[in-house]
This record gives structure tokens, sequence and C-alpha cells, in this order.
């Protein structure tokens, strides 16, 4: 699997045993408890993860993918377990997180998200953020993993109507992975999730990383 032309790659033992362990029990102290679905920003709600980030051991097995100048810009705890085992449609990641509104029509689609506002930059910033998807535990086609259509990510800023068309076209690749695994990809690769048909948790960092200069007072949500 290849980042550039397929849109996506697995890095296996990715983090470290310990710390996986040390965000996992860190987790299991949260307030919202062990079976809330999502979090966002849950690197300013869990020091650990924070540190992990921003450290060499984090950052040194995808130097070579990463921008020189890429910061963390969205960070999402996401909990799939047999409680709250949902699907996802197929869709490209189209919005970025933002502190402030800014009047320009190349930034559209504005909207709020958990009291967060979220807009759809221009399609040049999409193309080149990374995302990082940290396995926690195993992800299996039984418990809900991400599929993904190869190449996809190649095909531009697409409509509902035009993903579709995509799909049918093409053949799936469910991305299993180990726990401690990472699943480097781009935004606009096309990718679903399905309901575990055996639901157990499987828990996501789920990262993304821009170089894009933002509008002087706006920050990333």
């Amino acid at each position: 699997m290849n980042l550039v032309e397929q849109g996506f790659t697995l890095i296996p033992e990715f983090i470290s045993d310990a710390d996986n362990s040390a965000i996992l029990e860190a987790l299991r102290q949260l307030p919202e408890g062990n079976d809330v679905a999502g979090i966002r920003g849950i690197d300013r709600k869990i020091p650990c993860i924070h540190s992990y980030v921003n450290s060499t051991a984090f950052t040194a097995p995808i130097q070579h993918l990463l921008s020189p100048n890429a910061k963390l810009v969205r960070a999402i705890f996401f909990n799939k377990t047999p409680t709250a085992n949902w699907y996802v449609t197929w869709h490209q990641d189209k919005t970025v997180a933002l502190s402030h509104f800014f009047a320009d029509p190349s930034w559209r689609a504005w909207s709020l998200k958990d009291e967060v506002l979220h807009a759809q930059p221009p399609q040049a910033l999409l193309e080149q953020m990374l995302t990082v998807r940290v396995h926690l535990d195993g992800a299996t086609r039984d418990n809900g993993c991400l599929k993904v259509i190869p190449g996809s990510h190649r095909l531009g800023v697409l409509s509902s109507e035009q993903i579709q068309e995509a799909v049918a076209a093409s053949t799936p690749v469910w991305c299993e992975a180990a726990p401690r695994t990472a699943l480097v990809m781009r935004p606009l690769l096309i990718h679903a999730s399905s309901k575990g048909s055996a639901p157990s948790q499987r828990r996501v960092l789920h990262l993304e990383f821009s170089d894009w200069a933002l509008p002087a007072g706006v920050e990333w949500g």
C-alpha cells in the first residue's frame, strides 16, 4: 500500500506497548466512561495523548510523510463497542475545525458540530492534509474496521452521487489492523465503516495534520 498512489498505508507497531497502555489507562479514567462513542479534542483532555503526539516516538515513523511545518489540527477519539456499534456511509473527510468565522468564498459550508465551528476548505488544503489513525485495539471486519477505495483521493472533492459512482466502479479494501497499528491516509480518500458483525471494543485516535496558513487571528479548532 502506497500513500501517494493508493491514498493510504498501514504501519504495524506504530505506537509502543508502553504508550498504548498509558493512553488506554488514561481513557479509562475519563468521566464519560468507557462506553462513550467519540470525543473531540481528545488531546486537550488527556495530557499523555498531547505529549505522545508531540513526541519523536510519534513523528519519527511518519517524518517522511509529514510536511516540515505540519501540526496537529484536529484530534478525535473513536470508540466502537457492542453498545455503540455504528456505521458510517461512504464519504470523504471534507471539513476542518476552526476557532472563528472569516469571509472567504473558497471556504464554505460553515457549521457547528459539538459547539465547534467547521467549514469546508479549498481543495488544495484537503489534498495536502494527512490523517493518522492509531489503533489502540485491533480492527477487523467483525468489529467494524475502516474500508477504503484505493486511489480515490486523486479524484478531487466529490458530491455524494460521484462518491457512490466511484464505489460502484471499484473494489473496496478492508483496513484490518492489529493493535498498535497506524492507518495513515489522505482525507479525500473515500472511506466507510460498517457495523461490527461481532462487535468488540475498537478504540482509535484519529489525528489530522496540516501546514496550511490560516488568516490572522484564526486558529485550528
